[in-house]
């Protein structure tokens, strides 16, 4: 079963693709050549290497030895390369194909995370970088500087040698200036249009970890546009992943800097921490039992290790090493300093000029009789032309993203699922999907703006088995008053499964069948046996919303006829013919409501017994919002004995910040309860 819900409401920005033609395309690698006792090999030449693609061999055509030396001169002025056009403070400086713009230098670029550093962590961070141009900067070192804030990646410094101009500009860099708001009141793109589904594509930037990775994303693209080995060192006060909603985002972000030939290096700004898990001066002691039973002490620290655990990542996986847990935030940039030896840079014209996207495994080996270590990129990513695909390449593009072990995230996409029990056996799986309608191209066929967003899900079971799939094709027409609210507003698709219960993995996958753009989701989730459960009150998942709408007025089914009834009578969040809209992303409105579903149950009870239940908003600990609790004691006509929970919750006493939801029943009689917690964010 499934069915499509399509919000429709932003400026439409055109866009005309560029057509060329390109014969040739120059492959770099860096190559570090190390003997066994672990020092640089040189006086090798071109010949001396053996280089294959897909096991073809290519012939070499650019070859370069880029000797580090401390003791090296700086680069004179008169000979540092210009660039053509004035760069703006989102570019580096980009050099010719086939050409080396810093010949036997060391790039080390210092990247700010000011979104993810309090003022206390800047301070520490700035002083540590200060103290490398300073003291431990060498002449054959050249520095960049960057900083994520307000929003977006900027280059501060290019790449220099100067130490003058480094140290002027880390002083500029003042801390308080950025400052951490999400919601930037001259943004007006955020703006309160009056429409009736408030929600805009302000809310896929209101929680900062698929930005922080974005943007750091963003810095290794910039950085690729140089040959020679680049290495950047990632300020930041931890970065914590919330749960398995930013590993997309993750892995994207460190396949980026693998194929741009950047190794990151993060440095926790927050250096030594010995944190107090019953307070201190800034933080209240929490209460309850957990300050004598060592959880409250548990969280601190597991928070602590989750904010670790995702810079780790990102170093091991790109071949740097993160500095934690250490007070000299200057030795995480010597970390970096000393990887970088003297290596070898080897381009070749590939002959294997299909644009495919595929994947191309590259192997580097030395002639007969030379036993050293070699350290290089395994292989990369062949470009796509999305404008000469037939059917069948646009099918097999799709197949291959829905196939492919890391996530594509050219357009931004949210998603969510929840549970609701069917029978004693099976479970009706919920899915919304949500995509920025900015992301999308239009094109004017028939006289009317048109675009085509194809989707396509898979969830398989713990053993790696398809258990189920979707496959559709939305296409949306729309007139000129309509199309011109495209950027402001979401498109939103659901479908539902009917799944027993188990643990699962779900990948979707949505494509803007205009300009072949693709973005992919995919997460882990659970349904439980509500028939074993004994301790609480079985109840389904939770369903926050802010919009209820028509079906006959806001549906687009997928199905049809008899079957798109069928459908929606198995959907337990269509109820007369309206529908709960899921939020999805969480973020409400002050002044609306927000509605809280959700279902329990009481299987082969002969008379059901009442329950109480009632929502609390909590902030800082500190509850804000509690709405009246409501007895309920029928339940729907099942052999489950389905009791549906319906919540109108008023949020026009709430301002604007991260809250605490938390849904509570409660059964009187065998003393049992079910509880529910999730974090959402009030919007003005």
């Amino acid at each position: 079963m499934k069915y499509a819900l399509v919000w429709i409401t932003a400026a439409l920005v055109s866009a005309q693709e560029a057509a060329f033609k390109s014969t040739t395309q120059l492959v770099v690698e860096t190559v570090t050549v190390k003997d066994k006792n672990g020092h640089p090999v040189t006086g090798l030449a071109a010949k001396d290497f053996v280089l294959t693609e897909d096991g073809v061999p290519q012939e070499i055509r650019f070859f370069e030895f880029h000797k580090l030396d401390a003791s090296a001169p700086a680069i004179p002025v008169s000979q540092r390369v210009a660039p053509v056009a004035r760069l703006t403070r989102t570019q580096i400086a980009p050099e010719a194909p086939g050409k080396t713009q810093y010949r036997d230098r060391r790039l080390l670029a210092l990247y700010f995370d000011l979104t993810a550093m309090p003022a206390p962590d800047q301070i520490r961070a700035f002083q540590a970088a200060k103290q490398f141009v300073r003291t431990q900067m060498t002449a054959a070192d050249l520095v960049a500087i960057l900083a994520f804030t307000l929003g977006s990646v900027q280059v501060l410094e290019d790449f220099t040698g100067d130490r003058e101009r480094l140290l002027a500009t880390i002083e500029t860099l003042i801390v308080g200036e950025d400052e951490n708001a999400p919601l930037d009141a001259t943004d007006a793109s955020r703006a309160d249009t009056g429409a009736a589904f408030g929600q805009n594509d302000a809310e896929f930037n209101i929680f900062f970890t698929d930005r922080q990775l974005s943007a750091l994303q963003t810095a290794a693209a910039m950085l690729g546009r140089l040959n020679e080995k680049k290495s950047l060192v990632y300020f930041a006060s931890g970065l914590r992943l919330n749960g398995s909603n930013n590993q997309a985002q993750l892995r994207a972000t460190i396949n980026a800097a693998v194929r741009a030939g950047v190794s990151l290096w993060p440095v926790d700004a927050r250096g030594l921490v010995a944190q107090a898990p019953l307070g201190d001066a800034t933080r209240g002691s929490p209460g309850g039992r957990s300050i004598y039973t060592g959880e409250a002490a548990n969280a601190v620290t597991g928070n602590l290790q989750r904010s670790q655990d995702t810079l780790w990542t990102l170093a091991a996986d790109t071949g740097g090493k993160a500095l934690l847990d250490y007070n000299d935030l200057s030795r995480g940039i010597v970390q970096a300093q000393q990887s970088v030896s003297s290596y070898y840079i080897l381009g070749y014209y590939t002959t294997n000029d299909k644009l495919d996207g595929k994947f191309r495994k590259i192997r580097i080996t030395l002639r007969e009789g030379l036993a050293v270590a070699l350290d290089y990129r395994q292989g990369y990513f062949a470009g796509k032309k999305f404008a000469n695909f037939n059917s069948a390449d646009k099918e097999r593009q799709l197949e291959d993203a829905l196939l492919l072990g890391d996530p594509v995230t050219e357009l931004t996409i949210a998603m969510e699922t929840g549970y609701f029990q069917l029978n004693r056996a099976e479970y009706f799986v919920p899915l919304t999907v949500k995509i920025p309608g900015s992301e999308l191209v239009l094109a004017k066929r028939g006289g009317h703006e048109r675009t085509t967003i194809d989707f396509i899900g898979e969830i398989k079971d713990e053993f790696g088995t398809t258990v189920t799939n979707v496959r559709d094709k939305v296409e949306i027409k729309l007139p000129e008053s309509t199309a011109a609210e495209l950027a402001s507003r979401p498109i939103e698709y659901d479908t539902g499964f009917t799944l027993l219960p188990g643990r699962y993995n779900i990948k979707f996958l949505a494509r803007d069948a205009e300009t072949g753009r693709i973005g992919t989701y995919e997460m882990p989730f659970t349904i439980p046996n509500l028939n074993k459960e004994t301790r609480r009150i079985p109840s389904s998942s939770v369903v926050l919303s802010s919009q209820r709408v028509v079906l006959r007025d806001a549906l687009f089914n997928a199905a049809k006829g008899e079957k798109a009834k069928q459908a929606q009578a198995a959907n337990p969040l269509v109820s007369d013919g309206v529908k709960l809209i899921p939020s999805v992303t969480r973020v409400f409105r002050s002044g609306r409501e927000m509605f809280v579903y959700l279902e329990a149950y009481e299987p082969g009870a002969e008379q059901v017994r009442p329950l109480h239940a009632y929502v609390t908003v909590y902030r800082d600990g500190v509850k804000r919002l509690e709405t009246k609790p409501i007895a309920t004691a029928a339940a729907t006509a099942s052999r489950l004995q389905t009791i549906p929970l319906r919540f109108q919750v008023p949020l026009e006493w709430l301002s604007a910040g991260e809250y605490l939801c938390q849904v509570t029943v409660i059964d009187g009689t065998d003393r049992k309860a079910a509880f529910w917690q999730a974090p959402v964010m009030i919007i003005p």
